[in-house]
């Protein structure tokens, strides 16, 4: 028989890219075209939040939900269902009819993407197991990029006589050619059904929660970037278009780092000082933000993208580094990824809350430059010496 693992390797990559760009462009399109979604369905601030935190916190109460899931369903026609419900809460947004339907389509969405983020990361893990941080360095890399591809779109398709439903219910199309690419390329894979008991024992682990509440801290800086850094300039004169841009700037500069961090790191299963320097990065653009927002708008942007997405790549892979065996370290790093979003979710409305108390988005800033910084302590206990007694799980 003849040997096709290379060509099914090439595929499953092919994959990771395709879904990895779908799962964030529903979340950083709205902002840039806020202005429009506003005047046309009244949303205040509080709602504005709301199309970041209720997707983002159903994409934390998934993580738990995703392995009972897998044991009922498998993991194929898993991912297959949630790529179709994730299509399904792009295309509604054609008849979002007022603020409260388009909340209710990025719950859909959120949904949908539970399931994959949950999902993908043991897979991974399973499929390249001697290429963990590169594949994951891509995947993230991909999610980063798919969420500047969405920021920039919108704009573009604006400007081409389209009204802000239409461009939004475009992002379908794309989530399209990756159900139809996943009906194909995982036909033949064959995951093992995760044990349901798993869940239980990784939750009675301090360690676990150590890595949801780092994971956590450091994504609720994305989604208040994702939600509030295009608002943030346009309050100052800037256009959809320029403002959609520095968001493009910020993911594509996440990308980078989620690509390229994994890589440099993959020598030493030691990831602190990589970990150490995206929560720099993040810290100096924090500030910049706040203290400083008209000086280097772009370079203030792209710190923090860069420092969000290598976090974003470093703490999946140092989850996965963890524990040895596929089953377990996909249980982990779907906890983390579960835990950190429903503390993620917070940062777009407390930012809100800021903004009614101050008058400004300053304050949300510096609260997220204090989150890094607390984070950076967290980073402190991932000595993998630590890794055997930390997650002492039975082999």
């Amino acid at each position: 028989m003849t040997d096709t693992r290379p060509g099914r390797d090439w595929a499953m990559l092919a994959l990771v890219v395709l879904i990895g760009l779908n799962l964030r462009p529903f979340l950083a399109a709205p902002a840039p075209i806020l202005s429009e979604i506003v005047a046309d369905t009244g949303l205040g601030y509080g709602g504005i939040a709301m199309l970041t935190l209720l997707p983002m916190f159903l994409m934390g109460l998934g993580a738990f939900v995703a392995p009972g899931l897998q044991v009922k369903i498998g993991t194929r026609r898993g991912l297959l269902i949630a790529l179709a419900v994730l299509l399904a809460g792009s295309a509604l947004r054609l008849l979002a009819s007022d603020g409260l339907s388009l909340i209710l389509t990025a719950a859909l969405c959120g949904i949908g993407v539970a399931f994959i983020q949950a999902a993908f990361p043991g897979i991974i893990k399973a499929r390249f197991p001697a290429h963990v941080p590169a594949v994951t360095g891509l995947y993230s890399a991909m999610i980063m990029a798919g969420g500047a591809f969405g920021a920039r779109l919108m704009p573009v398709l604006l400007q081409a006589g389209f009204n802000w439903r239409a461009a939004l219910a475009w992002l379908a199309l794309p989530v399209a050619i990756a159900l139809m690419a996943a009906w194909r390329i995982l036909s033949d894979v064959r995951s093992s059904k995760p044990d349901g008991s798993l869940t239980r024992q990784l939750l009675r682990r301090p360690r676990t929660w150590v890595l949801m509440t780092a994971f956590g801290l450091i994504n609720a800086g994305y989604t208040s970037m994702i939600a509030w850094l295009a608002p943030y300039y346009q309050a100052q004169g800037w256009t959809s278009a320029d403002s959609s841009g520095l968001v493009a700037v910020m993911a594509m500069c996440q990308a980078v780092a989620a690509l390229g961090l994994p890589i440099l790191a993959r020598r030493n299963i030691d990831r602190r000082r990589w970990l150490w320097l995206t929560i720099a990065l993040q810290a100096i653009g924090f500030f910049g933000l706040a203290g400083f927002p008209g000086l280097a708008p772009a370079v203030w942007a792209g710190l923090c993208g860069a420092g969000l997405g290598g976090s974003f790549a470093l703490a999946i892979v140092t989850a996965l580094d963890h524990l040895p065996r596929p089953k377990q370290a996909g249980a982990l790093a779907a906890l983390m990824q579960g835990g950190g979003f429903l503390i993620a979710a917070i940062g777009p409305y407390a930012m809100a809350l800021l903004h009614d108390w101050t008058g400004g988005f300053a304050a949300g800033w510096i609260l997220h430059l204090c989150c890094v910084l607390v984070t950076a302590l967290l980073y402190l206990r991932f000595d993998p010496r630590s890794y055997p007694q930390a997650m002492p799980l039975p082999g």
